[in-house]
């Protein structure tokens, strides 16, 4: 396991709700061994004036995933803060659910770099992020 912190679902949802995470409805859902999920609605918070799932909301749920993930990555007394994200969309979403799935590429004492796999209702991959994160204290 990678996780140096405990926390529960419930607790990480709790910190979201006065957020951007919680307008656009981000909802963690798993917490692995080596990996966090969690899954937004495409709906009006989150498409772009064409009826689609607008990349930035993508772009969203996948920093909002790394960044969670590098906190339960730190120690007491660290931050984690996000450097770089890339995005690369695969397909358009209409409808329903995407899933966020957030593994670590490289985790060290002052860097990390996460890949952020989104899926779409049937499974299939609409969108790869990898966000880069630096370990601060």
């Amino acid at each position: 396991m990678i996780w140096k912190r405990e926390i529960t679902l419930d607790a990480l949802n709790q910190m979201a709700e006065q957020t951007m995470v919680g307008h656009l409805g981000i909802i963690f859902t798993h917490i692995g061994d080596d990996e966090l999920e969690a899954e937004m609605e495409v709906d009006h918070r989150t498409v772009q004036p064409f009826g689609l799932l607008h990349g930035g909301a993508s772009a969203a749920l996948a920093e909002t995933m790394g960044s969670m993930a590098g906190f339960l990555t730190s120690k007491e007394g660290q931050c984690v803060v996000g450097t770089e994200l890339s995005a690369t969309h695969h397909r358009a979403v209409s409808s329903g659910k995407v899933r966020g799935v957030c593994r670590p590429l490289h985790l060290s004492n002052s860097s990390q770099s996460w890949e952020i796999a989104i899926f779409d209702a049937r499974g299939k991959r609409s969108c790869t992020c990898r966000l880069s994160t630096a370990v601060i204290g």
